[in-house]
């Protein structure tokens, strides 16, 4: 198990003396998607954008494989696991095990709308339980000594009124949660998939502008349909962090701006080539111990996005061909041969 000692330190917000500014940005819980190796490529990228697990299911932990599912690299943190479950008593356990860990954060998934989840008793449907997640938040609070967070929808199918995701927030955090990350649409349950949850909905970022203001003194975490670091800006006037989803997967470029434009440090600056260097200790020590190439090669192939070249380095690092057997050269090779269609396409131009 990762050290404890591994933990980020909590630096403290002036405006609110409680909450850890680190949560100023995060990268969205995306199941087969924000796993360990795509969280260590966005930690390149961003030291300080909180980074959160694929969603787990509380069972998975108790009774499964725990390695395979919460092992992490230390230089991940700040880090949270996202929980899905609903029995305040397997929540509970699970919440000591992050701790143990080494996590920062556990989150309790009342978001997800997907049937899947439904038939467990967990996700977005919880937002009709309050006091089942009230039950659950302090039953992680009593268990544990980090943060317990929880994410949400504004509403579930045609129950739009503010006054519903008003009421939720106020009775969770009465049992001690103080992070809430609003998903700003409602969660149809029945008749969209997943990924239309994602889309159809409208978005109703004035209900977490709203929730801000009703409940001052909890953070709230804005999330949905943000894909610039300009419009996390806007958003931060009014509410305490923002969290982008997919856009921080298919163009992860994106999160090098992070650090200076929303936590205001020094830019650091670094080409692709670069940043990939800087990763080959962990990718070969992952090759070592067998680890497949590929299990690494798929969160990469944004990294060129909207870049000349970027069709070649997406084509030899999805190859299946290429990637049987392969090690770190084939990376190698693809950064060489981009960086010649670079060169080529700037000669053309200057010429």
């Amino acid at each position: 198990m990762p050290n404890l000692e591994n933990q980020a330190p909590q630096a403290e917000n002036p405006a609110n003396p409680t909450v850890t500014p680190s949560r100023r940005f995060c990268i969205a819980p995306m199941l087969d998607w924000t796993d360990r190796f795509y969280r260590r490529f966005a930690r390149e990228l961003s030291q300080h954008t909180w980074l959160y697990t694929e969603m787990v299911n509380t069972g998975a932990i108790i009774h499964g494989d725990q390695m395979r599912h919460l092992r992490f690299d230390p230089a991940e943190n700040p880090i949270a696991l996202q929980l899905g479950g609903s029995e305040p008593a397997d929540l509970a356990k699970c919440a000591k095990i992050a701790e143990q860990w080494g996590y920062n954060e556990v989150n309790l998934n009342v978001g997800c709308p997907s049937e899947r989840v439904q038939s467990g008793s967990f996700g977005a449907c919880l937002m009709l339980e309050p006091n089942l997640v009230a039950d659950g938040v302090k039953a992680m609070r009593d268990a544990c000594n980090i943060d317990v967070t929880v994410k949400h929808r504004i509403g579930i199918d045609k129950i739009e009124d503010y006054s519903f995701v008003r009421d939720f927030v106020g009775h969770v955090a009465e049992a001690g949660c103080n992070t809430f990350i609003v998903h700003a649409r409602n969660a149809i349950l029945k008749g969209l998939s997943p990924k239309e949850n994602r889309d159809i909905p409208p978005l109703k970022y004035d209900y977490a502008y709203q929730l801000k203001r009703d409940f001052p003194q909890l953070e709230i975490i804005i999330n949905g349909g943000i894909t610039t670091i300009a419009d996390s800006q806007i958003h931060l006037q009014n509410v305490d962090g923002v969290m982008l989803g997919r856009e921080a997967y298919h163009n992860p470029w994106i999160l090098t701006d992070v650090d200076a434009a929303i936590y205001g440090t020094a830019h650091v600056e670094k080409t692709r080539r670069q940043s990939m260097d800087n990763l080959r200790e962990f990718v070969e020590a992952e090759l070592s111990s067998g680890t497949p190439l590929r299990y690494v090669a798929r969160h990469i192939l944004g990294l060129y996005q909207g870049i000349n070249g970027a069709r070649h380095w997406r084509r030899m690092l999805s190859d299946a061909s290429l990637l049987k057997n392969a090690d770190w050269r084939l990376i190698e090779e693809a950064l060489n041969i981009v960086e010649s269609r670079q060169e080529s396409s700037n000669v053309r131009e200057n010429t």
